[in-house]
């Protein structure tokens, strides 16, 4: 165990022949004309050499706390249920709309009329609470996509990023194709440690073209990802499906490009149409309930400092001596009585 230990103050090891003192004292030795008058007295010997090895340990035990031992900072893995997820966060101005439909249910600790990108902010915080094994990434997007927390296992670290980025008003444009690159760019060069998923949560898609297609689909593929749509529709009565109405303006439009591309690669892929807290709720349950897959969890030990141990062992053996000593006391006060 000692060869696993680092030290603040190693130099201070190099006081341990210090331990030796209790050996080298001949204070108490006697000079006897005829050592035949000593009787032999195992007990005693046996006593004496006791008291020199408690002597040794305080020592030894205080200049290696002293020293400062500790075991450093280390990674483990261990096997869990979960995901890797990167949350792809629309910031666009739409996103600052109204969401809640009035008269919906509010099923978590949500307000039932409030903009939808805080709406988003309450549901994704609950979600990442409630999965503890979780490795989460952030990729915030307008016009421009900028990855903000890059994959972690910190929960404090991914909660005050979601709450970040809610602040603020969003800007008018939005690049999907360069938010979805960068969310996919998170995994690259990282060990598969088991499902990895991109959450995209918008409320509109973008009409790509081939080149950013066929990026998007190679890069997709490669790195085995899933993708999920949050789609906070922004138009009453419009889905992403074709085949759910006849009206002919809404056949064109980017979100429903983008949704028939995900459907076309070979990738798996799920959308969520949300309109009301209600769904949004749903939406999530029902994801967490499907990403409870195997999962290699990579574990940060903190730096464990060991010096309480010898202080707590120098401390005993010197309660030990303080004990002889008073029975020494007290011997010779009987002796003389």
């Amino acid at each position: 165990m000692m060869l696993d230990f680092h030290w603040l103050h190693p130099y201070l090891l190099w006081l341990s022949p210090l331990a030796l003192l209790p050996w080298l004292n001949h204070n108490q030795d006697k000079t006897v004309a005829w050592v035949d008058f000593i009787p032999v007295d195992p007990l005693s010997k046996f006593i004496g050499f006791s008291l020199k090895l408690l002597a040794t340990i305080v020592l030894l035990n205080l200049i290696i706390a002293l020293a400062g031992p500790y075991l450093p900072e280390k990674k483990v893995e261990r096997v869990a249920e979960g995901a890797e997820i990167v949350l792809l966060f629309d910031r666009s101005r739409s996103m600052d709309d109204a969401f809640a439909v009035k008269g919906q249910p509010t099923m978590r600790t949500v307000a039932t009329k409030d903009s939808k990108r805080r709406i988003a902010k309450s549901f994704l915080i609950e979600f990442v609470k409630k999965r503890p094994d979780d490795r989460f990434g952030f990729v915030l997007f307008s016009s421009h996509a900028f990855d903000l927390l890059p994959l972690t296992y910190s929960k404090e670290a991914i909660l005050a990023t979601i709450n970040a980025s809610a602040l603020g008003k969003g800007l008018s444009e939005t690049d999907m194709a360069k938010a979805l690159l960068k969310a996919a760019d998170m995994f690259q060069g990282q060990p598969y440690r088991g499902s990895r998923i991109v959450m995209l949560v918008s409320d509109g898609g973008q009409d790509m073209d081939d080149e950013q297609r066929a990026k998007i689909k190679a890069l997709y593929q490669e790195l085995r990802i899933t993708v999920y749509w949050i789609y906070m529709r922004s138009m009453q009565g419009m889905t992403l499906d074709e085949a759910d109405d006849d009206n002919m303006l809404w056949l064109d439009t980017p979100e429903r490009k983008l949704h028939t591309f995900f459907n076309e690669i070979d990738m798996p892929y799920r959308a969520f149409e949300v309109e009301s807290v209600k769904t949004f709720s749903e939406a999530l349950d029902e994801i967490d309930q499907q990403q409870t897959q195997t999962l290699i969890v990579e574990e940060t030990l903190p730096k464990e400092p060991k010096e309480r141990l010898f202080y707590w062992l120098a401390l005993i053996a010197m309660l030990l001596l303080t004990l002889a000593q008073l029975y020494s006391v007290w011997g010779v006060r009987k002796a003389h009585e």
